[in-house]
């Protein structure tokens, strides 16, 4: 039995017709709709992961000298790390109040930029030896604009395209741009692995990192260009008037969380493991590989990079899967599987194999995207269309701030601490947990009709319904 939700009740359609108006026949313009939120989603997330694995690699050193041990240096520059997670979840309220107002597109090439000019000056910034305290300073500043920006970034990428939509494949099409993220990655890891392969480390340290920042101008360009030529769906636009016209209708964070407590929660708790995997993964397995073993730096960023691909190209099968069985056995099953990770993938990691590295990182990212490729579809699902950009966004980058924000700071701790894995193992365990019981608490909405939670959502509340088309 599932527990009830405040959500609207997602019936499935019976036509399989997209929400947003555009049946199976439109799937060439849904395509073009997904591309721009993909391009957009690489490039900010190139971005933001940049700065986690320069966190790992480079910060503690350039802007953190005088940490103390390397450990400390680390653990310093991971939390810095942390205030970009800290500002998302701000950027989620601000852009999704203006998401839900003006449309997805405009918060979409503002962010965009926002978060390119950013880590463009990170990649100018003096270290530490040079100006001091204003170095980590100015870091911070510059990572709290990243921050606020990536958290309108990613209700908006995915609302864009989960409202344009089939009814009976959205969790394949919105499983893209979650799909840029590993790609975002990717590219990160790839300019980094370049740069610490044809530079020796003193080379790499003093301005080869940089190069990675400095890149982001170009992509930035193109990202912005393809979003400008994509429009809002016609469900959105629909909305949009009749919040206009209507007293009643309201939108935005405050109504969402007025009228949907639930949801959010909902949506925090299925965020919590995944968040908590994911970062554990890619930035926590540097620092045990660097720090226990002083494993090669080009050689764990090749394991990185593979295990990218392999992500990329699982997330939209399971997105897939997400369509046919439904939304959660599969989150469940990744809630199940994130949790066993650890316990195989550090003694895995100790053989220093680097083949067997490469699997340990690929399977953990496997397990990541049985999770992370349905959020989209099922976060839709949870919220009608007036309030869904606040919804989203609050219920995915409040999260970030206690899952993500925090993982490889108590991780890199934990080690610190008992010089062992094993408790990180146990961290991992309570937090899929948390996850598996909320989606034990969910609906099922496999082939729900954003439509009708519309209406259902004007019926509840005593709204004027949208017209039926």
């Amino acid at each position: 039995m599932t527990a009830h939700s405040d959500a609207p009740t997602a019936r499935r359609s019976k036509s399989g017709a997209s929400s947003s108006g555009d049946g199976e026949g439109k799937v060439s313009g849904l395509k073009k709709v997904v591309a721009a939120s993909m391009v957009g989603t690489v490039v900010e997330w190139y971005e933001f992961f940049l700065y986690a694995t320069a966190a790992s690699l480079v910060f503690g050193t350039v802007f953190f000298p005088n940490a103390g041990t390397q450990l400390d240096g680390i653990i310093a520059a991971f939390l810095t790390y942390a205030v970009g997670f800290i500002a998302r979840p701000l950027g989620g309220i601000v852009f999704g109040q203006i998401g839900d107002k003006l449309g997805r597109k405009h918060t979409l090439q503002v962010t965009i930029v926002l978060v390119g000019v950013a880590t463009f000056l990170m990649g100018c910034l003096p270290g530490f030896n040079t100006i001091g305290y204003w170095a980590p300073a100015l870091l911070v500043a510059l990572r709290f604009i990243q921050g606020f920006a990536v958290g309108g970034e990613w209700g908006g990428a995915v609302l864009l395209v989960a409202e344009h939509s089939p009814n009976k494949s959205r969790a394949f099409w919105s499983s893209w741009p979650q799909a840029a993220v590993p790609v975002g990655n990717l590219l990160a890891t790839a300019v980094l692995l370049l740069m610490s392969t044809i530079l020796t480390n003193e080379q790499f340290l003093s301005w080869g990192w940089r190069v990675a920042f400095w890149l982001s101008a170009v992509i930035v360009l193109i990202g912005y260009y393809i979003r400008t030529h994509v429009s809002e769906a016609p469900i959105f636009l629909e909305a949009r008037e009749r919040v206009e016209r209507t007293k009643e209708a309201s939108y935005g964070v405050r109504e969402v969380i007025k009228r949907y407590p639930k949801g959010i929660l909902q949506a925090m708790g299925l965020r919590f493991a995944e968040n908590i995997l994911y970062y554990t993964i890619v930035s926590f397995s540097i620092v045990y590989l660097v720090t226990v073993h002083q494993y090669n730096t080009a050689q764990l960023l090749l394991a990185l990079l593979i295990a990218h691909v392999v992500h990329f190209l699982v997330i939209p099968q399971v997105g897939r899967l997400a369509d046919r069985i439904g939304r959660k056995p599969v989150y469940f099953t990744g809630a199940v599987l994130g949790a066993t990770w650890a316990f195989f993938a550090f003694p895995l990691f100790d053989t220093l194999n680097p083949a067997i590295i490469v699997l340990a990182i690929a399977i953990g990212l496997v397990f990541h995207a049985l999770m992370y490729a349905g959020q989209p579809a099922i976060m839709s699902e949870m919220f009608p269309t007036r309030m869904r950009y606040s919804g989203v966004s609050l219920g995915y980058q409040v999260t970030s701030i206690i899952a993500g924000s925090l993982a490889p700071i108590i991780a890199t701790g934990l080690l610190q601490a008992y010089g062992s894995w094993v408790p990180v193992a146990i961290y991992l365990v309570v937090a899929c947990a948390i996850t598996a019981i909320t989606v034990v608490t969910l609906r099922e909405t496999k082939g729900a009709s954003l439509r009708e939670i519309d209406a259902e959502d004007a019926e509840r509340f005593d709204l004027a319904p949208l017209p039926t088309k």
